[in-house]
């Protein structure tokens, strides 16, 4: 997956939904939905690990909200990045990728 073709398809997704409930993207929107977004992948987690109440979910649909909250989180990196205008690919290729053997 290309993360430059992924922030270009989710970004107006995400403009989309700020301009539909009125809230404004600034730098402050941005870390705290991330914020949100990691919350909820924790609460699914402990959900699906049997550390907090199912909610009458089927194992199937744990493991489903945990994907999507996954998804969620990547997403709101990729859109954290790109409105601050950091190369994700570039900075993963010089923090990890440089430790490759």
């Amino acid at each position: 997956m290309d993360l430059r073709q992924l922030a270009a398809e989710i970004e107006p997704i995400s403009s989309r939904y700020a301009d539909q409930l009125g809230i404004e993207r600034d730098d402050t929107w941005f870390l705290l939905k991330l914020q949100e977004e990691i919350g909820e992948l924790t609460q699914a987690f402990l959900m699906r690990s049997g550390r907090a109440r199912t909610k009458g979910r089927t194992a199937d649909e744990l493991d489903a909200g945990f994907r999507e909250e996954l998804a969620d989180v990547l997403c709101h990196v990729v859109l954290l990045a790109h409105h601050h205008g950091v190369d994700l690919e570039a900075e993963v290729a010089r923090k990890w990728l440089a430790w490759k053997r």
